[in-house]
């Protein structure tokens, strides 16, 4: 059985809090795009995982989908299986690739073995896995809070425009965005300016991240400001970066990016 997890991108981030357990409060808005992963699952004679496309750095063990197997075999009867997972989304990018394939693989074991579960069950277990992983459970735009595991359900339908999404040589690790961030209450929720109308997002809407990461790492900032000349309406990192994307009313013309960067349509 195959299925191909899909990336997301972060209209907003603010860091609100940091929490006792040693993670934030954040608030954001998930929105789900198309740069997919693919993803295979057969029973076999044993639990192995392979990969193809883009290298996956890390123990095949703390590979998320593996872990989400042992996850569910605690609780359900399940035969081994052979994990292929081919690698599109950029890795260290914001874009939850990572989170996708373990929150698909989740729902793939769930059909494949017809173990009932419904997508409240499915995201509990996700949230064990990953602080998004469990937005991609149901796979809608929703605003993020807490952790950016808790989620309310918005109306947010971009599919009149075209939303590009850029990724620079650059990978950024998760102590280095956070290392920077000084949490405090926004002036105005996202929620409340997502629906603001979206000539009007660059005024108010904020990554809170991207002020050190932009002082790190130029090039990424080059990139916004790039998108901007390309006449995106909205341009933004996405999460903890290094992916930018735009949101333009056409496609725009990026040839002038594509030689150093991935540039994904």
């Amino acid at each position: 059985m195959i299925i191909f997890p899909n990336a997301k991108i972060n209209i907003g981030l603010n860091i609100v809090n940091r929490r006792t357990d040693g993670y934030h409060d954040l608030e954001t808005i998930f929105y789900p795009v198309k740069i997919n992963d693919v993803l295979e699952v057969i029973e076999a004679d044993e639990l192995s995982f392979e990969s193809s496309g883009l290298g996956i750095p890390g123990r095949i063990e703390d590979n998320l989908c593996i872990r989400g197997y042992h996850l569910l075999k605690k609780d359900f009867n399940l035969p081994p299986v052979k994990i292929h997972l081919h690698k599109h989304i950029p890795i260290g990018a914001g874009l939850g690739g990572g989170s996708a394939d373990a929150a698909f693989f989740i729902r793939l074991i769930n059909q494949k073995f017809e173990l009932g579960m419904d997508d409240e069950t499915m995201a509990s277990y996700a949230r064990k896995l990953g602080a998004d992983c469990a937005f991609f459970i149901q796979n809608k735009p929703v605003f993020a809070f807490e952790r950016g595991d808790e989620f309310e359900p918005i109306r947010l339908d971009l599919s009149a425009y075209k939303i590009v999404v850029v990724m620079p040589p650059v990978q950024i690790s998760t102590a280095e965005a956070f290392g920077g961030v000084n949490p405090g209450q926004p002036k105005h929720s996202l929620m409340e300016l997502i629906n603001l109308p979206i000539g009007e997002w660059r005024k108010f809407i904020k990554n809170d991240f991207e002020t050190t990461i932009f002082k790190n790492h130029p090039v990424i900032r080059g990139v916004k400001a790039s998108l901007y000349e390309a006449g995106a309406i909205y341009a933004s990192m996405s999460g903890s970066g290094a992916a930018i994307f735009g949101i333009f009313n056409d496609t725009p013309d990026l040839s002038g990016l594509e030689e150093d960067n991935q540039v994904f349509y």
